[in-house]
């Protein structure tokens, strides 16, 4: 394949090398964008576009190292998915909005839509490096090239993007993607007790005491698993797109193949290094050894 090919077409899964956050490259937008109250992930108040206080001129943060400890948790479970440095260094052309306040409100209203639009690409990556859904991969490619056309636009046409009909007609894809693995994975353990488990969009799994669960390819889209006790549960395969895992104990929890998962729910939970990880995702800092 030539090297424009290469650019044009990646190969499946490269893509999401590209779809994480570079702070290095980015104006410290989700340290000012975004807004944030007072709780136990943050320990202060914050306005959208108001710069967090812990800011520096170089937009990098000055607690990084000890931002769990002085009460910003938050922060170190956050994740852009790239959107940072697209917006900066793409969108807006290396404008720093210190500089250039007149780009500011602009630059903190795009980011967010820039993250949504990253999130779905990187759900559409994962999708096309299924074997088991090359029957709908034609289907996902378009959806995937077309969302990436949109993160190449400019800001006054981003802001003007029709994000809840981008995301049901790609949701439908995904959904199709995540029937078409998980019914694979099941024919690939039959006769080993495999249970497709649907608890149905949202289910409140809420501290749910789950140790040791046989979860293979089950349907926890949306699931509510805050608190849920997970240790050495095994969800390979199992479609985890929107749940949400806050201190969900995964030590010991067999994640691979896991469909869906994002850095910012890996962030978000517990585990160790017994924890097994999707290959994209790494294993965060703050979890214990």
């Amino acid at each position: 394949m030539s090297e424009n090919n290469e650019k044009k077409h990646p190969a499946p899964g490269s893509r999401r090398l590209r779809l994480q956050a570079d702070c290095g490259n980015c104006y410290g937008l989700c340290c000012v964008a975004l807004p944030f109250a007072a709780s136990s992930d943050f320990a202060e108040d914050k306005a959208a576009g108001q710069p967090c206080r812990n800011l520096q001129p170089d937009y990098r943060c000055a607690i990084h190292s000890k931002l769990r400890q002085t009460g910003f948790r938050g922060c170190t479970v956050y994740d852009c998915f790239g959107a940072g440095q697209q917006v900066s260094q793409v969108t807006f052309g290396g404008k720093d909005w210190r500089r250039t306040p007149e780009t500011a409100e602009q630059m903190f209203e795009v980011f967010p839509v820039m993250r949504q639009l990253h999130e779905l690409l990187w759900y559409l990556d994962e999708a096309l490096t299924k074997e088991a859904a090359h029957p709908i991969r034609k289907e996902l490619l378009a959806a995937l090239e077309k969302t990436q056309r949109l993160t190449e636009q400019g800001p006054d046409s981003i802001l003007q993007l029709d994000m809840a009909s981008l995301r049901t007609e790609i949701n439908d894809l995904l959904l199709r993607t995540s029937e078409l693995v998980r019914a694979e994975a099941a024919r690939t353990w039959k006769g080993a007790s495999p249970r497709r488990k649907s608890y149905g969009r949202g289910a409140d799994l809420i501290g749910a005491k789950l140790r040791g669960a046989d979860l293979r390819a089950a349907n926890l889209r949306g699931a509510y698993l805050i608190a849920a006790d997970l240790r050495e549960a095994d969800l390979r395969s199992a479609d985890l797109i929107g749940a949400d895992v806050r201190d969900a104990d995964l030590r010991g929890a067999d994640l691979t193949g896991a469909l869906f998962l994002t850095q910012f729910q890996i962030n978000a939970a517990k585990g160790d290094a017994q924890t097994k990880l999707p290959p994209a995702l790494t294993r965060p800092e703050h979890w214990s050894a």
